[in-house]
């Protein structure tokens, strides 16, 4: 079960960078939907506290609109999946 997670509202502020670097660890668990409901409720609170984060959560989730509405409507060109994938393999594992 995929949930969308709702947007978390504008604030200008900025939180910690202990809070910053913890909440963008989890950001795609909160994207995805896989947190459990006290995490999200963390995450939330720091987005709604911190312009940055804000940013980069508006981002992420306006990316993976756009990904999943492009690869439903189009085929991927040849070769996609496999550089995407080594790409993956390539990146730093998270602290």
């Amino acid at each position: 079960m995929t949930s969308q997670p709702i947007p978390p509202p504008r604030s200008t502020e900025r939180g910690s960078d202990t809070d910053c670097r913890e909440s963008l660890t989890e950001l795609y668990g909160f994207l995805d939907g896989e947190l459990t409901v006290e995490r999200r409720s963390m995450i939330r609170g720091h987005l709604e506290a911190c312009n940055g984060c804000l940013e980069t959560y508006d981002f992420e989730a306006e990316l993976r609109l756009v990904v999943s509405t492009c690869c439903r409507e189009k085929e991927l060109p040849p070769g996609l999946k496999d550089r995407v994938a080594q790409v993956l393999r390539e990146l730093p594992e998270a602290p």
